[in-house]
């Protein structure tokens, strides 16, 4: 199936996809990054999956969530009836569960289902037995409870079972993992765990302080933004996914289902944007346990309870994704060196007392030490925003951010009444401005570049006037946005940076790896927001709009868009994505009347910044 053929059901630990056939082909537990219980999603049967569909039906006739839930409805019609599919994950009170219930419509619907339970990302076939009519899977630290009033009937190291359903009529299964040393777990009610999900999902969604003209995209996306969050310390994961490949057939396969500092700030920004302060305090609080300790032993990233050990290994029994291999667990990337991502947490920060959070001398000293690293090794060059696997370089981005940086702490030092070094971190914020303005800008083709004495563009330079670098209307910038739209663009979409593929005489392409990716669709929004700041607002609004309508049947985007093939690409659902629909729909409808950071810096070095 295509990426874009899943929908998502989570509980706030972990999550499901569900195909539009009916078939769940990804679900790991009991965490967002534990292996996998079912795996086809990167292999095939054999690694696991769940398929409860009508029979002889290929593909669902429709689907969509409950209302403003995270409970999905697979509507499958026959020539004799029509039968509703309710997926969804409770909010644990213990052990998490996965309940799919067939609900009658009219008429009578042969069902079907058939299940492969299949720990360890497809590797160990569980021992299955029937207990007190209910199935008991074991294999290693796993076991999972299967409840039906269906008889399922095991073969071939699968259970499977038709049944009808009659309108009015519902028949619940229940799917519960708890660890194998530990007794059964407590059977839910699952039609009473219907109603009580749908009410918490709607009744948060209805917190929502976005009133403009996207508000159903907003909701969706801000819905999806919850279900990455892991809810035991409020971690936000990249995806619920891992390999899902960036080029189809390469190598571009990373797990994502972890906690980037820089993706969870941009989801505080647009959490708190939209009125969710009590999420946005939630993560606050991870990050200072995350990053408690020397700032020089940072990481980009982290585990979704703040594990530092994140290595990198490939599953060589997996295929992959439509053969796209290696298939990855674990993220090498955690141990690069962005420099951006300083100007991403304190920045998010900033914005997060600005929007009512409460300043606390914990929160504040931590940044000082942070400041203070920055001042040592803000001129030290970086893998950058992108995680390059080639060399490290100066890139302007990263700089960009590192002014960002010092001016949130001149700026939030003076508006607190903090004692800091005021004209030292001042006067290093306009070091850095002028040294990006100097040997990040090239003046012949009237663009800032990649990095210092490159020729390549980069689509993050898009976030200089957004960051309140430089102003919308200074020639740079406009310089930089028309090069982004003449040497990005492809098809309507931005590509990050030219690749491999777009350069094929290059022996050492900047990200070090060998073909190309889809357009990244965060890329995609800097560009329409970007327009929008510089006054061209109907080709923003065309472009947003544009990319809106690539969200899927249930309104979710992953990380990239193929717009050769048309398809979805990278993991899926991609916190990235959504964060920027979010934040540039606020942007277009007039939430942020200025950039979204901030003014320009001074000219007066060493002064704090005020306003």
């Amino acid at each position: 199936m295509r990426i874009e053929d899943y929908a998502l059901v989570g509980d706030t630990q972990s999550a499901a996809l569900v195909g539009r056939n009916g078939s769940v082909d990804w679900l790991c537990l009991p965490r967002f990054d534990s292996p996998s219980c079912f795996a086809r999603l990167l292999g095939d049967e054999s690694n696991g999956f769940w398929r409860l569909a009508a029979a002889g039906r290929d593909t669902a006739a429709r689907r969509a969530y409950v209302g403003d839930s995270l409970v999905l409805a697979t509507d499958w019609e026959t020539s004799t009836g029509t039968a509703r599919v309710l997926d969804f994950m409770p909010v644990r009170s213990g052990n998490p569960d996965l309940v799919r219930i067939v609900e009658g419509l009219s008429g009578t619907v042969e069902m079907t289902t058939e299940i492969r339970i299949r720990f360890d990302y497809g590797r160990i076939v569980p021992w299955v037995r029937r207990t007190g009519g209910h199935l008991h899977a074991v294999g290693g630290p796993d076991s999972v409870w299967i409840h039906s009033p269906v008889h399922l009937q095991g073969g071939y190291y699968r259970h499977q079972a038709a049944f009808t359903v009659s309108a009015g009529e519902r028949v619940p299964f229940v799917f519960t993992w708890h660890p194998s040393h530990q007794p059964r777990p407590r059977a839910i009610d699952p039609l009473a765990e219907l109603g009580l999900t749908i009410r918490l999902w709607q009744d948060w969604a209805a917190r929502c302080g976005y009133r403009g003209p996207w508000r159903d995209a907003v909701v969706r996306s801000l819905i999806t933004l919850k279900a990455l969050t892991y809810s035991p310390t409020g971690g936000i994961v990249a995806a619920p996914t891992t390999s899902l490949p960036e080029h189809l057939g390469g190598v571009r396969n990373w797990d994502y289902r972890y906690c980037w500092l820089r993706d969870a700030a941009m989801t505080l920004d647009a959490l708190l944007r939209a009125g969710y302060v009590e999420e946005a305090d939630a993560w606050r609080v991870w990050l200072l346990r995350a990053i408690a300790g020397r700032p020089e032993d940072h990481q980009i990233m982290y585990g979704v309870a703040g594990e530092r050990r994140l290595p990198e290994t490939t599953l060589d029994w997996l295929p992959g994704y439509e053969g796209a291999r290696p298939v990855r667990i674990g993220n090498g990337a955690a141990g690069q060196f962005q420099l951006d991502v300083y100007g991403q947490v304190v920045n998010a920060l900033y914005r997060a007392r600005k929007q009512g959070m409460a300043p606390d001398d914990y929160t504040w000293a931590l940044l000082v030490k942070g400041a203070e690293f920055l001042e040592r090794n803000w001129d030290r060059p970086d893998e950058g925003l992108w995680e390059v696997r080639g060399p490290r370089r100066h890139f302007v981005h990263s700089k960009v951010m590192a002014w960002l940086a010092m001016s949130r702490m001149t700026r939030g030092a003076a508006e607190l009444g903090r004692t800091g070094p005021f004209e030292r971190w001042g006067a290093l914020r306009d070091r850095i401005h002028a040294e990006v303005c100097e040997k990040g800008y090239d003046p012949v083709r009237n663009t800032f570049t990649q990095s210092y004495g490159s020729q390549e563009l980069d689509a993050a330079l898009l976030q200089i006037p957004i960051v309140g670098f430089l102003p919308p209307d200074d020639p740079r910038v406009t310089g930089t946005i028309d090069a982004v739209e003449r040497e990005l663009m492809t098809d309507g979409f931005v590509l990050r940076y030219p690749t491999a593929e777009h350069n094929p005489a290059e022996h050492n392409p900047v990200d070090g790896l060998p073909g190309g990716e889809g357009a990244f669709l965060a890329c995609s929004f800097w560009l329409a927001e970007a327009r929008a700041l510089t006054g061209r607002h109907h080709e923003a609004n065309q472009l947003f709009q544009h990319l809106v309508n690539l969200t899927n049947d249930v309104g979710l985007l992953a990380e990239e868009y193929d717009p050769r093939t048309h398809r979805q690409l990278g993991n899926f659902p991609q916190a990235f994505s959504h964060i920027h629909l979010i934040r540039t729909a606020q942007a277009l409808s007039g939430a942020a009347a200025r950039p979204l950071y901030g003014t320009p810096p001074p000219t007066t070095a060493g002064r704090p910044e005020t306003g």
